[in-house]
């Protein structure tokens, strides 16, 4: 992908594209790659960077929830194991199996849910990951060798799938563009235009590194930005309902040390009422989530003092070493699009199945819906934009088409294994060039030729671009991903052909949002 061939795509572009996507997160991205492998003419336009928002800040985990089978919403568990499978089938470079265990301390806990987990597994059918089974207690020391013992029984496994967000998102954006969408980051869509009738006929953005305007027609306009949806439904009509009930979701990043094992740990019931989890992830151990209401989405959520501790306090009651705040390597935080419903006491309560919403203008609105589900409501949403442009029937392709980087045995590129068959190209301007090779920092596995390839191959345009999404260095250390500041902005600078000043803003820009990554 090239930022510079895809305005050029635009600006040369006389006709209304069959469909504008505004939004570039899992909904957006995923709705570009169904409706181009369709061979419809897609625009895609996001305000900052592909997965800047929710996308890139998920718990990690491709699931069929758990939690809503205890709900009794069999349908969305079914319909999100079924994904889950096909999302393994089709990204195996980036989806992989993982171990679940859930530690028992009381005498019913054990038959509970073992019973309640079996039922998980059979309703995957095949698409089922590893049968569930209830395990001894030196059976579960052995998967989880720093759970605390105290009381400890047993456990029961199962298991589900793992993923890295966003970069499973930039290889979307990836297969998309190859399959023939247009898509245009920080690019902010500012207006909504209507024809004579009153339908909304295309949108008005700024190119927010030239300042210049993009008028783009449009057959069908698809609102795709999640918690941000409400916003981009007033540009079309101001009085328009709020239709998003926003919460935010904290996770911790800890040491691996924690979580040595590969095996994760799964609280069936907080004291807010969640499910928490305790994964191992890129060598580090990943703690959350929350479910806290806030009343508007910003681009740069914050985590609450109370947030913080209430994942600490329920880490501590499971693992043998008690976490602190001074081993916080980073906090991050994203914004579920919930869908408002009447009468729900909690947005815990609020179900994560997506809506379609259809404003009198024609503008088209995807959310709610999760991660694990994308692809699904991509489908849904493009057999709707379809029919309301009146475009030609086309049968959707996604359920058997590979992901950008496909490659079934990826994990023998080591680190570079989230890259999947782009590996070999990153391997090889390594070898042409060995100064690439270097390390970044000691503390994390990135090298110099990852910042490269970010900017020539994925659209990278910001230190925090190749900090935050293309490699996971905010989110995994902010305190080191600081000191790779100076480094990425140079080789990044050479790249774009950037002098010393932007060097120096881009630098003193991503110490500033990485502050808000950590406690210190």
């Amino acid at each position: 992908m090239n930022r510079t061939d895809m305005l050029q795509r635009i600006g040369q572009r006389p006709d209304p594209w069959d469909m504008v996507i505004v939004g570039g997160g899992a909904t957006g991205v995923g709705i570009a790659v169904d409706a181009a492998a369709r061979g419809y003419d897609v625009l895609l336009l996001e305000q900052h960077d592909f997965g800047k928002g929710t996308s890139s800040r998920s718990t990690k985990l491709v699931h069929g929830g758990v939690r809503y089978l205890e709900q009794g919403n069999i349908s969305l568990v079914m319909e999100a194991l079924k994904e889950r499978g096909l999302l393994r089938q089709n990204a195996p470079h980036l989806v992989s199996d993982l171990a679940f265990v859930v530690p028992n301390y009381d005498w019913w806990e054990a038959p509970f849910y073992g019973l309640g987990l079996k039922i998980y597994n059979v309703l995957a059918g095949k698409y089922g990951f590893g049968p569930s089974e209830i395990l001894s207690r030196d059976a579960t020391l052995e998967r989880l060798p720093t759970i605390k013992t105290e009381g400890l029984r047993g456990g029961v496994v199962y298991y589900d799938g793992q993923f890295d967000d966003s970069r499973l998102l930039v290889n979307l954006a990836q297969t998309a563009a190859e399959q023939g969408a247009t898509l245009l980051n920080y690019a902010r869509v500012v207006g909504i235009t209507r024809a004579a009738d009153g339908f909304v006929d295309g949108v008005v953005a700024v190119d927010e590194e030239s300042g210049r305007e993009i008028r783009a027609g449009a057959k069908v306009v698809i609102n795709a930005t999640g918690p941000f949806a409400d916003g981009v439904r007033r540009l079309a009509d101001p009085s328009a309902a709020s239709l998003i009930a926003p919460s935010q979701g904290v996770h911790l990043v800890f040491d691996g040390s924690f979580l040595p094992g590969r095996s994760a740990i799964m609280v069936p019931h907080t004291r807010d009422g969640r499910v928490m989890f305790a994964i191992p992830w890129h060598g580090h151990t990943l703690v959350g989530t929350t479910d806290t209401p806030i009343a508007e989405p910003v681009l740069e959520p914050r985590a609450f003092d109370q947030e913080v501790a209430f994942i600490i306090e329920t880490a501590s009651q499971y693992l043998h070493r008690a976490p602190t705040r001074a081993d916080v390597l980073s906090v991050s935080v994203g914004i579920r699009p919930l869908v408002r419903a009447e009468g729900a006491s909690s947005t815990a309560a609020l179900s994560r199945d997506h809506t379609i919403h259809i404003d009198q203008s024609g503008l088209l609105t995807v959310a709610g819906g999760k991660w694990t589900t994308y692809r699904h409501m991509a489908e849904d949403a493009v057999n709707q934009a379809a029919m309301l442009a009146r475009l030609p029937e086309q049968a959707c392709r996604t359920r058997t088409l590979n992901i950008h980087g496909f490659h079934p045995h990826a994990e023998k590129f080591g680190a570079l294994s989230v890259y999947g068959s782009d590996a070999l190209a990153i391997e090889d301007m390594m070898r042409a060039h060995p100064p690439l090779a270097q390390s970044l920092h000691g503390a994390l596995p990135y090298r110099r030729a990852e910042v490269v390839w970010a900017v020539r191959v994925e659209m990278a345009r910001s230190v925090e671009d190749v900090l935050a999404r293309r490699t996971r260095a905010l989110i995994l250390n902010a305190a080191a991903a600081v000191e790779m500041a100076p480094e990425v902005a140079r080789l990044m600078a050479a790249e774009l052909r950037m002098d010393d000043a932007w060097q120096r803003g881009q630098v003193a820009a991503f110490a500033e949002l990485a502050q808000s990554y950590s406690l210190s």
